[in-house]
C-alpha cells in the first residue's frame, strides 16, 4: 500500500500591507527574486528527507516554489482550535459571547460524573487559555492527554495550564449555542468565503464524539492552500482586501502568551501556541496539530508557513522540531 502522506508548506512574505492572493494563487517569476533558488533548495531538501506529498512556497500573493499536490483535503487535527479561536473573536466583537461568563451562567454541564460547583465557575476565557480546571474525560483525546490528565478537582479554575480537549470541545458547543452556527458553517460563512478559500465548505467538517462526554470534537478537513489564506489573514491582523474579518485586537490578544506551558520555546494564548520572541521576535505564533499539522506566523519576516500531513496509520508523523528547523532555515534566507 503506497504511503499517503501530504505535507504542504506555504511561505508568505507580506512586503505591502494587507497583500492577499486573488481568486487563485499565481506564480512568481524566479528571475525577479534572488531568494527563490535557495528557498526551492531548502524545500527540496525537506521534501527528500521527510517524503511529503506536497510543498508550496508563496510570497505575498505569488507562488515561489511547489512540489506535489496542495489541493488535497486533510484532517488538520488540533489546528481546528486556532480556527475556532478566530470565530470566537468575531462572536465576542458582535457581543454574542462574553469571555467572563461562567459555565454555570451558560448552563454548560456534562454527563456523569457531571461538573462540580467549582468547575462550573470556570469562564469562557479560562477555557480559551486551557486553564479551566475541568478534567472530565473528553472526546478525541490522544493517548498522552488521557495519561496526563489531572484528577478531577486537582486545580481550581484559572490556576493551572493543561492542554485540555474538554475545554476545546466545550468551546465549540458554546460557540454554536451563542451564534446558531456550528464551527463549520461559521467558518465557511465568516472566514472561508470572505478570504476566497478555494476548497473548504462546511461539509468538510465532521463531529467526532464518544460516550465520555456530550461534547464532540469538531474536525476540519482542509487544503494547504486554504490554510495559507487563514495564516495570511492573521499576518495581516485580521484584515482582507481592506475589510476587517477578525478583530485586530482579538488577533493580538489571542496570539499573546497567557500561560507558561512548560514546553521549551512555547507559550499558550487563546487556542494558539506562542513562539519564543527571543528566537522568532514579537508576534510569532503557531497553530499545531497532531502528526505534523502546522501554521506558523512570523510577522518579523512577514512569513507564514503551513504544513499538513495526511495520516492513514502507515505514514510517519513529522515532529514540530523538524518543522521549526525548516522554518529557521528559510528565515535566514529572507533579506
Amino acid at each position: 500500500m503506497h504511503r499517503l502522506a501530504l505535507v504542504a508548506l506555504v511561505m508568505v512574505w507580506s512586503t505591502a500591507a494587507n497583500a492577499e492572493p486573488g481568486a487563485t494563487w499565481k506564480s512568481l517569476d524566479p528571475s525577479t527574486a534572488d531568494y527563490a533558488v535557495p528557498i526551492k533548495s531548502a524545500v527540496d531538501d525537506y521534501f527528500s528527507q521527510y517524503h511529503p506529498t506536497a510543498i508550496m512556497v508563496v510570497q505575498n500573493d505569488l507562488v515561489v516554489a511547489t512540489a506535489g499536490d496542495v489541493t488535497r483535503k486533510v484532517n488538520v487535527c488540533s489546528v481546528r482550535k486556532s480556527l475556532l479561536s478566530a470565530l470566537i473573536g468575531i462572536a465576542v466583537e458582535h457581543r454574542q459571547i462574553n469571555l467572563e461568563d461562567t459555565l454555570e451562567h451558560l448552563a454548560i454541564d456534562d454527563n456523569s460524573p457531571s461538573l462540580t460547583p467549582q468547575e462550573q465557575q470556570a469562564t469562557v476565557r479560562q477555557l480559551l487559555m486551557a486553564r479551566s480546571g475541568i478534567y472530565h474525560p473528553a472526546a478525541y483525546e490522544t493517548r498522552d492527554q488521557k495519561a496526563t490528565r489531572p484528577a478531577r478537582g486537582a486545580y481550581a479554575p484559572g490556576t493551572f495550564w493543561y492542554y485540555n480537549n474538554w475545554d476545546f470541545n466545550a468551546l465549540g458547543a458554546i460557540y454554536e449555542k451563542a451564534t446558531g452556527d456550528n464551527a463549520f458553517k461559521g467558518f465557511e460563512r465568516l472566514i472561508a468565503r470572505p478570504t476566497g478559500m478555494e476548497d473548504f465548505t462546511a461539509i468538510d467538517g465532521r463531529f467526532v464524539g464518544d460516550n465520555s462526554s456530550i461534547y464532540p470534537a469538531y474536525t476540519f478537513n482542509m487544503t494547504a492552500r486554504d490554510l495559507a489564506r487563514f495564516g495570511l489573514l492573521y499576518l495581516n491582523r485580521g484584515r482582507w482586501n481592506g475589510t476587517q474579518i477578525v478583530p485586530a485586537q482579538w488577533v493580538a490578544e489571542s496570539t499573546k502568551a497567557h500561560s507558561d506551558t512548560g514546553r521549551t520555546g512555547l507559550g499558550y494564548g487563546y487556542l494558539w501556541w506562542v513562539l519564543d520572541a527571543q528566537v522568532w521576535r514579537d508576534g510569532a505564533t503557531l497553530a499545531n496539530g497532531n502528526g505534523g499539522q502546522r501554521i506558523a506566523i512570523l510577522p518579523a519576516k512577514g512569513l507564514v508557513i503551513v504544513q499538513v500531513v495526511a495520516l492513514d496509520g502507515s505514514s510517519n508523523e513529522i515532529g514540530s522540531r523538524d518543522f521549526l528547523n525548516l522554518a529557521r532555515r528559510i528565515v535566514t534566507l529572507v533579506h
